[in-house]
């Protein structure tokens, strides 16, 4: 089967498990990435390596037409990790699916895994589902992966777990029943869509318990939450902590050594262990024209 594939190293292994599947390469649609929370080097690579068209820009209607005039409707548009949704597929590829880090029809929007964790899922999975023309991750459900969330899950572990199930999913019932599967795929229903995070989710709240401070925290993990220190804003990568009864408010800072900041919570201590007075992606660009 010939596929063109959009997305990101986010997913990524889409791509190379549909080739170790047998699967054929004609486009990749790419995006501009940071470098720091997004990256595009692996695919790109692999693109180069098939020797097929690198597209950075968004999927118009005349690149569904081109591939069209080349391959007839003998493609499938597969995506993961893009950012765009993608109107007029019909009639010009066979099938175009979506690759999404959610047991769906839970989970819907653009990154869904700080969520999973910050709100103490105990299982969590990944959906291949038919690419929806209107509105994003709702199409009818082709094949899904689930698992259990641990509790002590970060955003590093479960983002490893959703990447290694999506592509079992793409190499196994993907590539070798997507006709069939497309011929049986089950409408999502109702559903809940989770926007984008913002700073207001990424801030810790000291007035909470020691046990959500740090689920939170650790949903973030190298995205980094945000903390107050006294007058201080600073960006937090790793944390600890313990229960203990205690008379300070919550948010007083304690106790300090070298880097290490101890902070009152409701029930407990939050030991910040990695920090810093500059955002990752603050610091990423810092030197840059």
């Amino acid at each position: 089967m010939k596929f063109a594939f959009a997305g990101i190293d986010f997913l990524g292994g889409v791509f190379e498990a549909l080739v170790e599947a047998g699967w054929t390469p004609v486009k990749l649609f790419t995006r501009p990435c940071d470098g720091l929370y997004d990256h595009n080097e692996i695919v790109v690579a692999q693109a180069r390596r098939h020797r097929v068209p690198i597209q950075m820009s968004r999927i118009r209607a005349a690149d569904l037409d081109a591939l069209h005039q080349a391959h007839g409707t003998d493609w499938v548009l597969v995506v993961a990790g893009y950012p765009w949704l993608v109107r007029g597929w019909r009639g010009r590829a066979r099938y175009a699916l979506n690759f999404h880090p959610s047991p769906l029809p839970m989970g819907r929007g653009p990154y869904p895994l700080f969520k999973a964790i910050a709100d103490g899922h105990t299982q969590w999975g990944v959906s291949a589902h038919v690419l929806a023309e209107e509105g994003f991750d709702t199409g009818d459900i082709l094949a899904q992966e689930c698992f259990a969330v641990s509790p002590f899950e970060t955003h590093e572990t479960l983002l490893a777990k959703c990447q290694m199930a999506s592509r079992r999913v793409a190499k196994g019932p993907i590539a070798r029943e997507l006709p069939a599967l497309w011929a049986s795929a089950k409408p999502q229903g109702d559903g809940s869509y989770w926007p984008r995070v913002t700073d207001a989710d990424r801030t810790l709240d000291f007035r909470a318990e020691v046990e959500a401070i740090l689920r939170r925290v650790r949903a973030f993990g190298t995205i980094e939450t945000i903390a107050r220190l006294g007058e201080s804003r600073v960006y937090v990568a790793a944390a600890d902590g313990w229960r203990e009864a205690h008379r300070h408010s919550p948010g007083t800072v304690v106790h300090r050594y070298r880097r290490h900041v101890v902070v009152a919570a409701r029930d407990g201590y939050i030991l910040i262990t990695r920090w810093s007075p500059v955002a990752l992606t603050e610091a990423g660009h810092l030197g840059r024209p």
